[in-house]
């Protein structure tokens, strides 16, 4: 009986498809698939190493958009959501959706069920980034923000701020995940960076900032402390809708944090 086989892949998305690409052609059991950097040796099975081949990923993209394109979508939002044991899920829901291009809609399946709530908290998670991103005009005239999002959204956010944000320079950082996306005019490109500070609503005015943004930040956090009607406020609803998690990285929540 052949052994089950774990793939380990370098962690990026290209990775993932290229390990797809791999199972499928292999015609392998696939006991999980790991990144390289939290791959376990598994008990009873043999782990492979992929390489990222941007074509064998490519094809695997493109073969899943012809069975249901609506899927790679919900697929990619499901890979963000960096759901521990989601590449084993999502090589499944592949497999059935192969199999069957139907079972892209079949919510008694426990699996497909799975990956469409994973998708739409990704999904409710770049929204909400996209509207409590707040900047911050830094010394060298770059706009610069602070994330700590529940899953990698940059990668979402990217061509939203890029098209209403065309004509400045500015700098999204995902804290949580060491990495940003940096937009010098004409493309946007990944970066990381060696931050000693992180760049909250702090009432302290920082250095790195440009004298006139902690007045702007002041200015802001009055008109939004002016037009609260306070005896029409409901807590609940609102951190409904703006989790406090966010709070720190909100000018207008300076004084709550």
């Amino acid at each position: 009986m052949e052994n089950a086989k774990t793939l380990i892949y370098d962690g990026s998305f290209n990775g993932f498809l290229t390990a797809i690409f791999v199972a499928f052609e292999e015609r392998a059991q696939i006991a999980d698939i790991q990144k390289n950097r939290s791959g376990q040796n598994g008990l009873f099975s043999e782990t492979e190493t992929v390489f990222t081949n941007i074509e064998k990923a490519k094809r695997v993209w493109n073969g899943i958009q012809k069975k249901n394109h609506n899927a790679v979508k919900k697929i990619y939002f499901a890979y963000l959501s960096e759901t521990r044991g989601v590449e084993l899920l999502l090589y499944r829901y592949i497999r059935k959706l192969f199999a069957n291009f139907s079972t892209y809609s079949d919510f008694s399946d426990g699996i497909v069920l799975k990956i469409s709530q994973l998708a739409k908290s990704v999904g409710r998670e770049k929204h909400r980034m996209e509207a409590f991103v707040r900047f911050q005009l830094t010394q060298d005239e770059i706009y610069f923000a602070n994330i700590e999002p529940d899953f990698d959204v940059l990668p979402l956010i990217s061509k939203h701020f890029r098209s209403r944000y065309a004509d400045q320079q500015w700098l999204i950082y995902d804290v949580k995940r060491d990495y940003g996306i940096f937009y010098d005019l004409e493309r946007v490109e990944i970066v990381s960076l060696d931050l000693n500070e992180i760049y909250s609503n702090s009432i302290h005015q920082s250095d790195r900032l440009l004298v006139d943004e902690h007045n702007y930040q002041d200015l802001w956090n009055n008109y939004f402390k002016s037009t609260t009607i306070r005896s029409r406020i409901n807590r609940k609803l609102h951190t409904q809708h703006v989790p406090k998690r966010y709070w720190k990285y909100l000018s207008e929540k300076r004084e709550a944090v």
